[in-house]
């Protein structure tokens, strides 16, 4: 795949961000399990809980820019130590919270800090700015599985760590593997050689946030990410939930939040290669669009595990795949000097919808009984986003010369 004289270098660098992200993402994909036992425990109720995992999606945004921004001007390496520890933080507190001030300072800004600053924006800046042009596509979607394989793996073990040494042993568990990390941010930075790939014009960074802020193309990006986010936030905060309102055992929760990450192994991988192949554009719009029908077909299909189940393949397959051609258009729009920081924005937005997508979930439970309405606005959104995609102005994919 990376046909270059230095291939180790590059597996070295895209492996080790991959293995970074798997952590981050696994823990922070896998938080949903914990709703129900912290509810049991605290006696909070299901809408405050919502509250500190929405403030977490949105803070996982937030850090984006500022974590990508800092990775630019500095480097990657001090960024992701820093977002590693300050999770694995994070985690090891959160036993020792029982109101909900507690649960937001320790879910909704150290967890969420600490993960969103070892997460897409700074490992895919970095990459990008390591590897050559041709090797970038396939890059970003085996990174992007990194995150899908740590929430498959997470998922089902701290889900079988609740059940026997209960939520606060599986809390400290994940601090623990949180830490286990560390060695690869030496492994990335010191991977490979930077590209020297700097913003169109010689452009600062100043300049390139003004100029990306009024781009159409890179509003709409936006646009299609928020409900991106929404829709990723609200079932990785709420499937447990639904689950259980199906009658089910907790279990069938754990599976499904496994599989999409799987299925999402394949497809992001899958991603990866259509972009070097097609319009990123084209691509997002059909990865929002099968939302659409996946979540439609889903409110018609009887509840059992096997619905569940495939439903959670389905979704999974675009789940986070949504990454890859994000990020590329981002690239070809404004190049990959300030990528993390741009990209980050994008991320932004995505967790301004994924903080709407956790959190009015929690509110739709408490005064609905049900998320009836939440589905419903997730098949609006989704095929409002496929929608916005298609009048990008996204630059013609580099063809190599023929002889």
């Amino acid at each position: 795949m990376f046909r270059t004289l230095n291939t180790r270098a590059l597996w070295v660098v895209t492996l080790s961000a991959a293995g970074i992200l798997m952590v981050t993402m696994g823990a922070r994909q896998s938080l949903g399990l914990f709703v129900s036992p912290l509810n049991t425990s605290t006696g909070l109720g299901i809408a405050s809980i919502s509250l500190a995992m929405a403030v977490g999606q949105f803070m996982w945004g937030a850090i984006q820019p500022v974590a990508g921004a800092v990775a630019d001007r500095y480097g990657p390496g001090r960024v992701l130590i820093g977002g590693l520890l300050v999770l694995a933080l994070g985690s090891a507190l959160t036993p020792f919270m029982s109101g909900t001030w507690g649960l937001i300072v320790t879910l909704g800004l150290l967890s969420a800090v600490g993960s969103g600053a070892g997460s897409f924006s700074v490992l895919i800046g970095a990459a990008a700015q390591r590897l050559p042009l041709e090797a970038r596509g396939a890059a970003s979607g085996i990174i992007n599985a990194g995150g899908s394989f740590g929430q498959f793996v997470f998922a089902p073990i701290l889900q079988k760590l609740i059940q026997s040494v209960g939520w606060m042993g599986a809390m400290w568990s994940l601090a623990v593997m949180t830490l286990a990390a560390l060695p690869l941010v030496g492994t990335l930075t010191r991977g490979g050689g930077a590209a020297h790939a700097h913003a169109p014009g010689g452009k600062g960074l100043k300049d390139s946030v003004k100029e990306a802020v009024v781009d159409r193309s890179y509003l709409l990006l936006n646009l299609g990410f928020f409900t991106c986010g929404f829709h990723i936030a609200f079932l990785v905060t709420h499937l447990p939930g639904e689950v259980d309102l199906c009658g089910l055992p907790p279990a069938v929760a754990s599976w499904s939040l496994a599989i999409i990450g799987l299925a999402n192994i394949f497809g992001s991988l899958y991603a990866g290669g259509c972009v070097a192949r097609y319009r990123s554009k084209y691509v997002l719009f059909w990865m929002y669009a099968s939302r659409a029908l996946l979540v439609g077909a889903y409110l018609l299909a009887p509840k059992t595990d096997l619905t569940f189940y495939l439903f959670a393949a389905g979704l999974g397959f675009t789940w986070l795949a949504t990454v890859p051609p994000t990020a590329a258009i981002v690239g070809k729009l404004f190049g990959v000097r300030y990528l993390g920081t741009l990209f980050g924005l994008t991320l932004l937005s995505h967790q301004i919808g994924g903080f709407l997508g956790a959190w009015l979930g929690g509110i739709a439970l408490t005064r609905f009984g049900d998320y009836s309405w939440m589905w419903y606005a997730d098949i609006a959104l989704a095929a409002g986003a496929a929608l916005v995609n298609l009048p990008i102005k996204e630059a013609p994919l580099a063809r190599p010369a023929t002889a």
